[in-house]
């Protein structure tokens, strides 16, 4: 079917867009399509089309659909921020390493 999708779109080159199914309709029959082409024009929802891919794209959708999924809701936070007390020691050197305390 895509290849029949492909033939419809060029059949429609040149219609003023945008167009409605009808519009579309009328400019196919101008060109002399066939009834397959006809048909495939037939079975277009009643709509105005802004492009010739909008139309391929009603006709056989290709676009990947994104999932509507819920975000992920945040994780409470552990409390510590990396590094300890030495994330908000000013006097800290950066990147050593410091010893662990006994424990």
């Amino acid at each position: 079917m895509s290849s029949r999708v492909a033939e419809v779109q060029v059949l429609l080159e040149g219609v003023a867009l945008p167009a409605t199914k009808d519009e579309l309709l009328h400019h196919a029959r101008h060109e002399r399509a066939d009834g397959a082409s006809l048909a495939l024009l037939e079975a277009l929802p009643e709509r105005e089309y802004g492009s010739i891919d909008e139309v391929g794209e009603t006709l056989q959708p290709v676009q990947p659909t994104s999932p509507r999924t819920q975000p992920d809701v945040p994780r409470p936070e552990s409390d510590l921020p990396p590094g300890g007390d030495a994330y908000t020691d000013a006097s800290a050197e950066p990147g050593r390493v410091r010893d662990r305390p006994a424990g």
